[in-house]
Parts: C-alpha cells; sequence; structure tokens
C-alpha cells in the first residue's frame, strides 16, 4: 500500500438487514489488508425504526464491536459508528437510537425520500427524474441542518441508480444552488463530507458524490473527509479507499478524518 492510514469509514456487518458476514471476519479482513482503522457503521433506517425492531439489530452491531475490540486489542483499531438513515422522516427513532451508547462516528444517509422506497427500487424516466431530484436535495438540506451526524455519507446517492442502472445523465447545473447550500450548511456545522467508493464497483463506475463536489466542498471552505467502501461484505473491505486518497490529493488535501467519541482526528494521506 502507498499510503500509511488506510482506513474504512463506512461498512456492514450481518447486523445490517442487507449484512452478510461477522464483525469478526470484517475485522480478520481488514487486519489482513494492513487497514490502519475499520468503522463499522451498522443500518439504522429510522423511518423503519419501530416496525422492524432495528434497535436490537444495533445493540448486536454494539455488542459485536466491543467483542472485536477486545479480540484484535493493538492490532486494528475499530470505532463503533452507525448509519443514520433518515432521521429527519422519524427524530424519535433518530434519538432513541443515538441514546444507545457513546458512539464514535455517525455517518448521516437519505436512501429514500418521504413516503417513497429506497432509491434503489424507483423506477427512472428522463420526465420524473428531474422532480425526485429536486426532492432529494431539499431533504438532503432538512438532514445536513438537523445536525445529528458527523459526516454525511453518499451525497449524491440517487445517481447510483439514475446514471447507473437507468443510464439517464441528469444536468447537473440545474441543482448547483441547491447542493451549495448543504455544503455551506456541512462546512457552517465542521460537519465532513464522505466519499463513498461502492460506486467503484457499481455500474456507476465512480464515487459517490465525484470529485466535483469534492472540489466544490474544498472550495467553500471544507474541512474534513472520510473515506468508505460501503462494504456489505468482508471482500469489500478497504475496496477503493486508495481511490479515495489519490482523490483528495487531487483537491489539494493533505489529510482525511476518522472520528473518535464523535471528534475529528485528521490523519495525513502520506
Amino acid at each position: 500500500m502507498k499510503y500509511r492510514f488506510i482506513s474504512d469509514s463506512h461498512t456492514h456487518s450481518e447486523c445490517s438487514f442487507d449484512g452478510s458476514d461477522s464483525i469478526s471476519m470484517m475485522c480478520e479482513h481488514a487486519m489482513e489488508m494492513g487497514l490502519y482503522s475499520i468503522t463499522v457503521t451498522d443500518h439504522c433506517e429510522c423511518n423503519e425504526y419501530y416496525q422492524n425492531n432495528v434497535r436490537c439489530d444495533i445493540e448486536r452491531s454494539v455488542t459485536g464491536i466491543s467483542k472485536a475490540r477486545a479480540m484484535y486489542l493493538d492490532k486494528l483499531k475499530i470505532y463503533k459508528g452507525i448509519e443514520l438513515g433518515q432521521p429527519t422522516q422519524d427524530v424519535q427513532a433518530a434519538q432513541d437510537v443515538l441514546s444507545l451508547t457513546d458512539y464514535d462516528f455517525v455517518l448521516g444517509s437519505l436512501h429514500n425520500l418521504k413516503n417513497e422506497r429506497d432509491f434503489y427500487f424507483l423506477d427512472y424516466t428522463d420526465e420524473n427524474v428531474p422532480e425526485l431530484l429536486d426532492r432529494y436535495f431539499d431533504e438532503l438540506l432538512e438532514l445536513a441542518e438537523q445536525d445529528l451526524f458527523d459526516s454525511l455519507a453518499h451525497f449524491d446517492y440517487p445517481f447510483r441508480y439514475i446514471i447507473g442502472n437507468a443510464k439517464i445523465i441528469p444536468d447537473r447545473k440545474k441543482y448547483l444552488e441547491k447542493t451549495d447550500a448543504v455544503l455551506k450548511v456541512l462546512i457552517r456545522n465542521n460537519k465532513a463530507i464522505e466519499i463513498n467508493t461502492s460506486g467503484l464497483r457499481q455500474e456507476i463506475r465512480r464515487t459517490l458524490p465525484d470529485i466535483g463536489i469534492i472540489n466544490r466542498y474544498r472550495e467553500l471552505g471544507g474541512k474534513y473527509v472520510t473515506l468508505g467502501s460501503d462494504a456489505h461484505r468482508w471482500g469489500d473491505i478497504g475496496s477503493g479507499i486508495e481511490n479515495g486518497l489519490d482523490m483528495l490529493l487531487k483537491c489539494g488535501f493533505t489529510h482525511f478524518t476518522v472520528y473518535e467519541k464523535r471528534s475529528p482526528i485528521l490523519l495525513p494521506i502520506y
């Protein structure tokens, strides 16, 4: 590895509804790859929190992280995280799960619009994409202003499916004002933005967001960038993280960010 502190800050274990492997298996692979740290961020979809007993899954995740820390001790830094999905859609659920334990790191995510299914399941046309993206960035701004998280995950999540699967290319210029509004709130609140490398393994074939958004975040004064593979199986742990670090260098960053006890730690890229 050409980088010293490779860290994966977005991973899912079998404690997520769509994860497949144990936390110990994930950590074992991270250690074998020579990663500096891994953050386990199992899903908490707040809009489904009470229907699907999500709290029980997060409790299992927290227990698994504690066991892994005891197992690997000084061999690998293991951070206790959570991916907080749609917290504006059920504030009580968000507050309940955040009170469960002392997290190191909280990702904020928007996987579906209010009263809609995950963007993965939607059908896209040239006619409905502009309206869906307008609604998405409006709700993303609401999430940013809620200020419950440390880093905003996969900033342009719907593009994973609009571009990658439906092969529709939206006019990004139409959303510059809305995306700038979200970035400015992140910066004002000293929040990070994530480079999510899952798109490199998917049809979209790029990170979420792309280099344009990361450049703009820096131009506006942003300091904190986390990197995550969004792995849902052990084999994807660390995937694409070096590509993300390459991108940060191109944007003029000298450091990336991990979180410990909800505080940002800047690590040198080299």
